[in-house]
């Protein structure tokens, strides 16, 4: 028992850590909302698009992430997209914060055989806080350190690029995340100062060929950690049904690894989510497949959007993948 407790300490520990890295991306950018992996994916569409997105992690865990975000996106005039994001997230006694401003151009390589490219750039801005109001006296230490008088705080400032190419109803994005190097923090103790992690992201649309309303899409995404190499690779399944009027709902299934441990998941669950008259909601659950399964039931997923001003563009690179091209 007391080797399963340590276990999970110590997995606690790892993550808060890592924490400031990388904000961590579980399945939001599944639900229809690749602008959480991407600038790249700023303005593809018609509609401004704004998603809620709200994530409790390890439900049954006293002082497991949490994690609230909030995206917005849309096209100006033909050719680019801008889009803001903004996240809070509380991880133990940690405190993190940030936003992020994104721009992203879209290109037309051949028309014929529609193959697009986008070239995407966001701005950072994290705020990074050990909140000591939680510390209490234990009986391994019953007297806190006198010198921990005030919260600890730290801000940094960063970049992302990144690249998408688009060919029919293949897709393949790939970002370069946090290109700075941060000053160590002297309250942290040991911890690397690079920030710089890859994402790729990949995935092609299939029609029905009996019913063109339907589609089925399998996806791949891949985010590896410079710092020390770690990886993880997601692999996912979406089935997605259409009606006439633009309304739809969609379900999937997710499967994440390490990627030195393919057959040890991580975490493997169900999502589903449903667009009405530019309304979106879509929920995820995640079942955790390691030791701390006994402690938790899992992590809980929720998204909320809507999509309005529609401004029809004149150029076929802003036009989404997702756009009925089916029926059209």
């Amino acid at each position: 028992m007391k080797k399963n407790l340590l276990y999970i300490i110590l997995s606690l520990s790892y993550f808060a850590n890592a924490q400031e890295l990388n904000l961590p991306v579980f399945t939001q950018y599944l639900a229809d909302n690749e602008f959480v992996i991407s600038p790249t994916f700023a303005g593809i569409g018609d509609n401004l698009r704004i998603r809620a997105n709200g994530l409790t992690q390890w439900v049954g865990i006293k002082g497991a992430p949490d994690n609230q975000a909030l995206y917005a996106d849309f096209r100006i005039s033909d050719r680019s997209g801008i889009g803001i994001s903004a996240y809070n997230d509380k991880n133990g006694n940690t405190r993190q914060k940030g936003i992020k401003f994104s721009f992203a151009h879209h290109l037309t390589l051949d028309y014929k055989t529609k193959q697009y490219l986008s070239l995407g750039l966001s701005y950072n801005i994290n705020s990074f806080r050990i909140d000591i109001e939680n510390f209490q006296p234990t009986p391994d230490i019953p007297i806190v350190d006198p010198s921990i008088i005030d919260d600890r705080a730290q801000s940094n400032n960063n970049f992302d690029v990144g690249f998408l190419y688009r060919y029919n109803n293949f897709f393949f994005s790939f970002n370069a995340n946090n290109l700075l190097e941060k000053d160590v923090n002297p309250f942290i103790g040991q911890e690397p100062n690079s920030l710089l992690n890859f994402q790729a992201y990949t995935g092609y649309i299939i029609g029905g060929k009996k019913n063109k309303l339907i589609e089925y899409e399998p996806s791949v995404f891949y985010q590896r950690f410079n710092s020390d190499g770690r990886s993880s690779t997601d692999i996912n399944f979406k089935y997605r049904k259409f009606s006439r009027n633009d309304d739809y709902y969609w379900i999937g299934v997710s499967y994440r690894f390490l990627n030195d441990q393919i057959l040890k998941p991580l975490n493997i669950g169900p999502m589903a989510g449903i667009m009405v008259n530019k309304f979106y909601f879509a929920y995820s659950y995640q079942l955790t497949i390691n030791d701390l399964a006994a402690y938790n039931s899992g992590t809980h997923m929720v998204t909320i959007g809507i999509d309005f001003l529609q401004n029809a563009s004149n150029c076929e690179c802003t036009t989404g993948a997702r756009k009925y091209w089916k029926y059209r």
